[in-house]
């Protein structure tokens, strides 16, 4: 279906290029993540609780392609739900990282990392609510940016956790990014989060030059658990900004050790929340010869959820509870607040923060597949700035021994999306 589809537009824009009145983006293809809404596709979720769902109306962030002339290829996997660090999650495969097909592409949105370091697309739709964009780029080698959260519609994405999810872009060149991100962002009245902002040229922020930027190091991301390949790429770029002119000090961000902690009190009790709508009554999965309410139930969410998303909702079910609800969501929102105010101190004297992406390069597959610690921890540099509701890049520095990808990650002030473009295409044209 979107083969045909797709040619059709191609032609239809090759007319309007002739015409001279084609959109920002005509021509350039792009993947969607499927967990993203287009009218009159399924959107699974990566869940056989929606396997035969079909959308009845596009995301604003869709229209807004549409509109722009851009080439729709097609949905990619994900982890189920979004909810997990490796799209092994997937009721429909695991997806393969094509540096080394071995190994995770990273998650959740792994299936849009893939089409892009693959060549498949020239730019892919991810949703980033702990690192789900900015992983996942760094495992493939690719771009990976995660707006300020308001700034991107979320009308037409199905939620895991509302206050954290936000739409956001891979492409192979930071360029390109710049380009997506402009044409979907701004604000949306279907989205009450959306900010009204005006959106700034972010192609113009591109200028080539980093010298009189504050860049701050975080001493806390850079502690001896970080695998040393990395740590060695990504102080190579440092040393780099400083001899551009920029200057670069270490910065203290002194609750980023309750951040993991944090986000899976939080975004669980959201989860269990968001997804108590799949019960079988309304749309998507009904369990078959079910004999009553309750059985239909049990059985429809039983058989339709995987075991990573059915641990989420009892996590956050248990956290939202009576008699746990002070002590883990209630405490888990004063934290988030502490994360926040550390970050507003740090940007009172830094224009960005540079961090790694990810402790590792990409794993085996399966290699954390029985330990949800571990996995959760392979987002340890991400989830703070969906706390803080930051702008975050990840962008390729090198790779290790074993050809793998190492993610370089800018981190910025609120809605200054601009100033981390500039600093990532920067390093990027001068690697």
């Amino acid at each position: 279906m979107f083969n045909q589809e797709s040619l059709a537009r191609a032609r239809s824009i090759d007319a309007k290029l002739a015409q001279g009145t084609a959109g920002p983006l005509a021509g350039m293809v792009i993947a969607v993540k499927d967990v993203i809404c287009m009218k009159h596709k399924t959107v699974t979720c990566g869940s056989r609780i929606l396997e035969h769902f079909e959308s009845p109306y596009d995301a604003t962030v869709i229209g807004r392609l549409n509109d722009a002339d851009a080439i729709l290829i097609g949905k990619t996997n994900l982890d189920e739900f979004a909810m997990g660090s490796s799209t092994e999650n997937s009721a429909y495969g695991v997806t393969l990282n094509p540096v080394d097909e071995s190994r995770v592409p990273g998650g959740s949105s792994g299936g849009s990392a893939v089409a892009v370091a693959a060549g498949l697309a020239t730019a892919a739709l991810g949703t980033d609510t702990g690192g789900s964009i900015r992983q996942p780029a760094a495992l493939c080698g690719v771009v990976g940016f995660k707006p300020t959260y308001g700034r991107v519609s979320r009308y037409g994405l199905v939620a895991f956790a509302s206050s954290f999810d936000q739409i956001g872009v891979f492409s192979t060149t930071v360029a390109d990014a710049a380009l997506v991100l402009r044409v979907i962002s701004g604000h949306d009245p279907c989205d009450s989060t959306s900010v009204m902002l005006p959106v700034p040229d972010y192609a113009a922020s591109l200028t080539g030059s980093v010298r009189g930027l504050r860049i701050g190091l975080p001493k806390e991301y850079f502690t001896p658990a970080l695998n040393q390949e990395i740590r060695d790429g990504i102080m190579g770029k440092v040393d780099f900004l400083k001899k551009s002119g920029a200057t670069v000090k270490e910065v203290s961000l002194p609750h980023t050790d309750y951040t993991i902690a944090t986000y899976y009190i939080l975004t669980t009790a959201e989860a269990s929340s968001n997804l108590a709508r799949y019960d079988g009554a309304r749309y998507g999965r009904r369990a078959a010869e079910t004999h009553d309410l309750i059985e239909m139930y049990t059985r429809s969410r039983s058989e339709g959820f995987g075991d990573e998303v059915k641990r989420r909702i009892m996590l956050g079910t248990y956290v939202l509870s009576a008699g746990y609800y002070d002590a883990y969501y209630r405490k888990g929102q004063k934290v988030r607040r502490l994360i926040k105010k550390d970050f507003d101190r740090a940007f009172q004297e830094f224009d960005c923060l540079v961090t790694p992406t990810s402790p590792t390069t990409a794993f085996k597959i399966g290699q954390k597949a029985d330990d949800p610690l571990t996995m959760y921890l392979s987002d340890v540099y991400t989830v703070s700035a969906n706390l803080a509701g930051l702008p975050g890049v990840s962008i390729p520095c090198g790779t290790d021994h074993q050809g793998l990808p190492i993610g370089l990650q800018i981190l910025g002030k609120q809605f200054d999306e601009e100033t981390i473009l500039r600093v990532a295409d920067f390093l990027e044209k001068k690697r």
